[in-house]
């Protein structure tokens, strides 16, 4: 595969154009620049004249050469201020890897299909290194061989699209290919051989085998130039187990690594002209994924366990089942010269836990061992329309606008009794009345035993909560000369349960000469708390320093909350700046762009509030909970950062040689601490030194990506290497108490060739030389966040994986 960079300027960004071919014409690039990209409504606007930062990533192109079968690992590896995690020990994040934008929350990036609002998970990230506290869109629910191109605008579009877009914009373009058929096979697996400090076992030498069909067929509708474009993928995927060396630590974890998981994907994409200026187009979607994650040890002798039951102890399975559904409607048509759209966009998320292999503690010998916690859903429904119209103003004015309505609607699913509930020794629920000496205890370590399901206790209320909001926007562009051009845009939203707010953007470009452009943009913007941020509650086990504590994750309206002096949830809000430049005389090109996005009153989780606290330490006690923390605006953040991408191709011999670099420098820092006057002088408490440094650990400081192709005939290779900045960590006995991992470099290697014009194979492996993140302190034992060796840190932590790769079509 050939990887071509073409440099787009602005913002830290680089458009990234993959073929295969060798003979790249002008025309084929004319037909990629002439797309109308994410950040700009003018139609005549190219990838190499927009105001805004964006990159193009042509997916099918890329996962051809690569060992990578989902959205966010794929970006991982290709975008430098990209970043996802693969988590584990994580409950309903091991099924969904959040994912964020130069270091921000997984909801403040914004993710759109074919340009309209994507709904977001259900899921609240509640472990791991990124997103704590935080919701997102799930990319992962939308099949690899259903998409065309991914667009990537990284700079703040709040003032363009709405809520959740303070760090950028992912536009998911579909297939619209109208005939043919495109298959792709792949199989992978993890070959296991211990890294030189013998620091990681595994059970097998051989594990995470990994196949993935994908079949993708278009087809003509009529003869008016509609068409249907299908998609059917399957993925299956084995669980990969990295333990710790047992002769070297001692870990809360017998079973750590990467889920199990099956998924399956239907997605289609139909445009029909209906009569001369009117086109209907629809796009339906559907994804189920089942993954099965083991959770935390539990021992013999630990207080969740029966040891009439599981002699030896046991290691509880969460089952997470994933329903993901989409169904976007709209007519394009043309009202007195201007282009209208008028859509409605419908998508829904649901979560289920079935935990195996576990016990309620409390009910003793009687205990089933395999519970329904419940789970959580979200429904979100945006209808909206835009109208867009040029004028002849000085060199082309551009004026857009339009407006949305959304509802959304969250679900929290109750659990069975048995899944979430304590019993006292007569087996009645315990509650705060509770006498102490009917509670049950542990014969072996005489503590009182914690109720619910161990590894995943379910879901004790029901929620039902929804709200709607109304937008109005206005987009505008004009062409000042054939190298200069502004745009303005401003929005106006209504939300039903926080109030309102008004946002607006400029950006600029200017071309220099005709190698040389500068763009720069300023905007302010702004992020609703979610509804799940708002409502969602649970009360789960977590094991701190070795030890199994009950904690309650209050929300925010509760009375737990208002005890505290937790305030509602308000709104998040930005000031956004960015400036760059690029040079391209052809062969070589480089663009340098900088960064700053100062947000204030982010909301994250607290820490842990125990019973040591003099607001609601007795309440806690009273109900046997160890700790409580909740949903608050905790903090503002200032990020810094540049973007800097170098290409160069060069013919040799025969072939073409294309290389690559591109890296991202990324400095967030926590500029205050938002404590209400009630909780003055428990800034520790409120925001501890160990959930800052989760918050600062989202992405390493560098990252920087080095790829290499050589294209000769009908063979190509492809070497990229990726340096991951170190990473670090807090533990729970405070700052001296951390984890330090390296700087480290994985390397991905593959070697195509073309068989015929409809066959070619791939093989190659990733992370080559079987890199693991490595500890660089000694405080390991029980006290990482996963509960294993590692944490869950950019990298991964599967070792070597084996690919190979076939692609045909008819």
């Amino acid at each position: 595969m050939k990887l071509k960079y073409t440099s787009i300027l602005f913002l830290g960004t680089v458009s990234m154009f993959y073929s295969q071919n060798t003979n790249d014409t002008i025309a084929k690039e004319s037909k990629i620049e002439e797309v109308s990209v994410t950040g700009s409504r003018n139609k005549k606007r190219t990838v190499t004249n927009t105001p805004v930062p964006v990159d193009v990533i042509d997916i099918k192109q890329v996962s051809q050469s690569t060992g990578q079968i989902e959205v966010n690992q794929l970006l991982q590896f290709s975008a430098p201020s990209f970043n996802s995690n693969k988590q584990s020990g994580s409950d309903g994040a091991d099924a969904v890897d959040p994912a964020t934008l130069r270091g921000l929350g997984p909801d403040q990036t914004l993710l759109l299909l074919n340009g309209k609002r994507y709904h977001q998970s259900s899921l609240i990230n509640l472990f791991g290194t990124k997103g704590r506290g935080n919701t997102g869109s799930d990319m992962n629910t939308i099949p690899i061989g259903a998409i065309k191109r991914i667009e990537v605008l990284r700079d703040g579009a709040s003032a363009q699209y709405g809520s959740d877009a303070i760090a950028g914009v992912i536009n998911v373009i579909l297939n619209d290919r109208n005939q043919g058929f495109e298959g792709n096979a792949f199989y992978g697996m993890n070959v296991f051989k211990s890294p030189g400090d013998k620091d990681v076992v595994s059970e097998r030498k051989i594990d995470g085998t990994t196949f993935d069909f994908s079949g993708n067929l278009g087809t003509k509708i009529g003869n008016k130039g509609g068409f249907g474009n299908f998609t059917v993928e399957f993925v299956n995927k084995d669980r990969t187990i990295r333990n710790a060396n047992p002769e070297k630590y001692s870990t809360p974890r017998e079973k750590f690594g990467d889920a199990k998981s099956q998924n399956i994907y239907f997605f289609g994409n139909v445009e029909l002209p209906l009569s001369d200026g009117l086109k209907f187009y629809s796009r339906q979607g559907f994804s189920h994924r089942k993954t099965n994650a083991y959770a935390w040890t539990r021992s013999a002798d630990a207080d969740g366990n029966i040891p009439e039951v599981y002699p030896n102890g046991f290691n509880p399975l969460q089952n997470t089942s994933i329903t993901d559904f989409t169904f976007d409607n709209g007519l394009k048509f043309k009202v007195a010269g201007w282009d209208v759209d008028f859509s409605n966009a419908f998508g829904s998320n649901r979560f289920t836990y079935q935990i195996d292999n576990t016990i309620n503690a409390t009910l003793g010998v009687k205990s089933p061992t395999s519970f329904n916690a419940g789970g959580h859903s979200l429904l979100q429904n945006t209808t909206g329309f835009n109208a867009s119209k040029q004028f002849g103003v000085l060199n082309g004015l551009n004026i857009a606008f339009g407006s949305e309505f959304r509802y959304e609607q969250f679900e929290i699913i109750k659990g069975e009794e048995a899944s979430y509930a304590m019993y006292d020794i007569n087996g009645n629920i315990v509650t705060a009345s509770t006498p102490q000496s009917l509670l049950v205890t542990n014969p072996l370590s005489g503590d009182s035993r914690p109720g619910g399901s161990q590894g995943f206790p379910g879901y004790s209320q029901e929620v039902n909560k929804n709200r709607n909001n109304f937008a109005a926007y206005i987009d505008t562009e004009l062409d000042i000369t054939k190298n200069w051009m502004i745009s303005v845009a401003g929005r106006f939203e209504n939300y039903s349960d926080f109030g309102s707010t008004l946002n607006g953007k400029f950006a600029t470009r200017y071309a220099i000469t005709p190698k040389f452009a500068f763009r720069g943009s300023v905007s302010t913007g702004f992020r609703a708390p979610s509804l799940a941020q708002k409502y969602y509650s649970l009360q789960f086990t977590n094991f701190q320093s070795g030890q199994l504590v009950t904690i309650q994750l209050a929300s925010n309206d509760s009375d737990l909350a208002k005890t505290v002096g937790i305030p509602q949830l308000k709104q998040e809000t930005s000031l956004n700046g960015s400036a760059g430049f690029t040079f391209n005389s052809g062969k070589f090109t480089a663009t340098v762009d900088g960064y700053y996005i100062k947000v204030k009153d982010r909301i994250v989780l607290t820490g842990n509030f125990s019973q040591d606290d003099d607001a609601i330490g007795n309440i806690l006690a009273e109900n046997h909970i160890d700790q409580a923390q909740f949903f608050t605006n905790a903090i503002d953040t200032r990020t810094k950062g540049v973007d800097v991408i170098i290409s160069y191709t060069e013919n040799i011999g025969n072939g073409k040689l294309s290389a690559t670099l591109a890296g991202n420098y990324n400095e967030m820092e926590i500029t205050k601490v938002n404590t209400t006057e009630k909780l003055q002088g428990k800034e520790d408490t409120y925001l501890s030194p160990r959930e800052r440094a989760f918050i600062l650990a989202s992405a390493p400081k560098t990252k920087i990506n080095l790829n290499l192709n050589y294209k000769i005939d009908k063979f190509n290779a492809n070497v990229q290497l990726v340096r991951f900045d170190k990473v670090k960590l807090i533990g729970y006995s405070g700052a001296d108490d951390y984890q330090l991992y390296g700087a480290k470099v994985t390397t991905d290697i593959s070697f195509g060739y073309e068989f015929s014009k409809n066959f070619n194979l791939t093989i190659g492996s990733k992370n080559l030389f079987n890199r693991y993140p490595t500890l660089q302190t000694a405080h390991v034992d029980g006290n990482t966040e996963s509960g294993g060796i590692f944490d869950p840190v950019q990298m991964g932590f599967a070792g070597r994986q084996a690919f190979a790769r076939l692609n045909f079509k008819f």
